[in-house]
């Protein structure tokens, strides 16, 4: 028996129980060797539809595709046999209709073999998801700020700096968890309300850019590790692997240049 077939993989009831107990850790990956480095230490793994811009070079989220989300959720899969692995829906393949949501989150889930899917929006969505759960696919939603709905919100702002506009972010999170959530990520809003809002639920919220109190924290794998550039100010950098990676190649180009390169009679003996 392979070593992934004796690993039992952290369960949905199991991450959904860590409401106000041991922190959740999480992670993004998108290939299977980052998968399994990530799977060593974290709970959970999501493979965010934020791989449009950090595998893709895309300018947004927005032009994800399916096909996209399924692939590098294969290679999750494949690299990883301890995290639970959630999948992200990506815009435009669940927000027409649950009917919608149920057929393309069935085809990932049956595609990847993920034990979830996650879905941007408030109580609008609530619907959506308790028609998901309900047949049997757990969701974990997204609240704050959402990355697919930014033209709408004029780009990526914080969300809750007007006080008056709390209620109605903890009516989002109060509305996905009773819908069947088992999770919620709670992004990018303010520190005070995502205080409220884990306290509002009973499910765990996980948080990106909001409050140490959350029930866990997720953060983009190569945001943290120094290889995106530019990063939300939010993001704290635990690596700075950018410039090694570029002395490592470097070292590589000029050995190639001045003929210090190993060749095949050294190499393969």
């Amino acid at each position: 028996m392979s070593a992934q077939g004796q690993t039992k993989r952290i369960t949905v009831p199991q991450i959904a129980e860590r409401k106000g107990a041991t922190p959740i850790v999480a992670l993004t990956a998108y290939t299977a060797p980052m998968a399994t480095l990530v799977d060593a230490h974290a709970d959970l793994i999501l493979v965010g539809d934020s791989l449009g811009m950090v595998v893709h070079g895309l300018p947004s989220t927005l032009g994800v595709t399916l096909e996209m989300m399924i692939l590098h959720g294969q290679a999750v899969m494949r690299g990883s046999s301890r995290a639970a692995v959630v999948i992200d829906m990506p815009f435009g393949s669940y927000e027409e209709s649950p009917e919608q949501a149920f057929r393309n989150s069935a085809r990932v889930m049956a595609e990847t073999g993920c034990g979830a899917v996650k879905l941007e929006g408030g109580a609008r969505m609530a619907p959506t998801i308790r028609f998901l759960v309900d047949r049997g696919i757990p969701v974990m939603a997204h609240v704050g700020l959402t990355p697919q709905s930014t033209n709408v919100m004029g780009g990526f702002k914080t969300q809750g700096r007007d006080p008056a506009s709390w209620d109605a972010h903890v009516a989002d999170a109060v509305a996905v968890a009773e819908a069947g959530a088992f999770s919620v990520v709670v992004e990018g809003v303010m520190e005070g309300l995502a205080d409220r809002i884990t306290d509002a639920v009973a499910v765990p919220t996980i948080g990106i850019g909001a409050s140490a109190r959350c029930d866990g924290q997720i953060l983009v794998l190569d945001d943290m590790l120094g290889l995106s550039g530019r990063v939300p100010r939010f993001v704290q950098k635990f690596g700075d692997l950018a410039p090694r990676a570029d002395q490592a190649i470097a070292a590589y180009a000029a050995a190639v240049r001045d003929r210090s390169f190993p060749g095949a009679t050294q190499v393969y003996r």
